[in-house]
């Protein structure tokens, strides 16, 4: 979306953030005993911040693979990739991209990985590195100036998606089956119509999710409600679901989603100006997004990235400029552990997490 981008508790909660970095399966069950009743109480987890060495830079791409390995991308055509969870840092810029704005990686292993710059017209551009970022490829610029690509996703090594913001009232949906080698544009006759001024947000990568070998899901703001857009079958066909996070201005709408399966989703969102409330901030779904259940408690301001505790059926983090929140409820109830800032997250299979947001802040979550 243009207007953006071109824009403690001890306790229960630390422990189940804990147990969650230790072992994501036990948060489904956990149970712990009141403080009253003279239970100890440990550490609460944190972000351990990493020395990226790039203050001047503000990282909305974040593809993490494993504890040690993690790829950024972000402002001024910057690409960092570390292999020593965090210890150093390598740029891996694409030469002459200074100029360009990266708000999405995708990360496949340590030496390849997809990023995408957004921006009106040509500006909104892929890369391709299979060497660690020692040389990559463009493999897409676009040429239409009514365009303006926010986010990519993939459902595999070699399949994937990328999402623009509406041209002649229809999403537009680029399409990869090599990697992102190359890309084709989607036939746009089974997307439904965008609303008026909707369109998608650059803010964390996380506009555009996937879930399995073929389920996809994007999500919008600035119209007259917060959609998410589903298709089950890569991009071909898709519907649309209102949501209850506010919209109705171009500050607000759905910014990430996260889905653990087919049918389990989170939505987390509000109004990014920092003056501006960011009441129902976050909402939940149990039937791949065909309706959307507002959380209870939902995140005390707008977040913009959102990410399940690997192998846990009920716990998730979400970011954002004022803090970061944790779920063991499957989305009902948040609570803030952390008030510094990120713009996305994510997390890895082997039960590691990792921020990045402005000034080249960068974590990792330990207990």
């Amino acid at each position: 979306m243009r207007r953006l981008g071109i824009t403690r508790r001890r306790g229960r909660l630390g422990r189940a953030v804990a147990a969650g970095v230790a072992c994501g399966a036990a948060l489904a069950t956990l149970t712990v005993p009141s403080a009253q009743a003279g239970t100890l109480h440990h550490p609460a987890p944190h972000w351990e911040l990493k020395n990226s060495g790039t203050p001047q830079v503000r990282f909305r791409g974040l593809s993490a693979v494993d504890r040690d390995t993690a790829w950024l991308a972000g402002t001024g055509g910057t690409v960092l990739r570390t292999t020593d969870g965090g210890a150093d840092w390598r740029d891996v810029s694409p030469p002459g991209a200074g100029d360009l704005q990266f708000r999405d990686v995708q990360a496949f292993d340590a030496r390849r990985a997809v990023v995408l710059a957004i921006g009106e017209g040509e500006t909104s551009r892929v890369y391709r590195t299979d060497d660690g970022g020692t040389t990559w490829t463009e493999s897409f610029r676009n040429t239409d100036p009514k365009a303006f690509y926010d986010c990519l996703a993939f459902f595999d090594h070699r399949h994937g998606l990328a999402l623009s913001d509406p041209v002649d009232g229809k999403f537009r949906i680029l399409s990869t089956g090599d990697g992102g080698r190359s890309w084709q544009l989607l036939p746009a006759d089974r997307m439904p119509a965008a609303l008026d001024g909707e369109a998608g947000f650059a803010a964390s990568g996380q506009c555009l999710v996937t879930s399995g070998p073929r389920d996809v899901w994007l999500a919008t703001g600035g119209g007259a409600h917060a959609r998410v857009l589903h298709s089950a079958d890569r991009g071909r066909t898709w519907t649309a679901t209102d949501t209850p996070v506010p919209a109705g201005d171009p500050a607000r709408g759905v910014f990430a989603l996260a889905f653990r399966d087919r049918a389990h989703g989170l939505a987390v969102g509000g109004d990014y100006r920092a003056n501006q409330p960011s009441p129902r901030a976050a909402a939940l779904t149990r039937d791949g997004g065909r309706t959307w259940q507002p959380a209870t408690t939902p995140p005390p301001a707008y977040r913009s990235g959102a990410a399940w505790l690997p192998h846990s059926r009920t716990a998730a983090l979400a970011v954002g400029p004022t803090g970061s929140d944790l779920t063991t409820d499957g989305g009902r109830t948040w609570r803030t552990f952390d008030t510094g800032s990120f713009d996305t997250v994510d997390c890895t299979a082997d039960l590691s997490c990792w921020a990045a947001g402005e000034q080249g802040r960068v974590a990792r979550l330990e207990p």
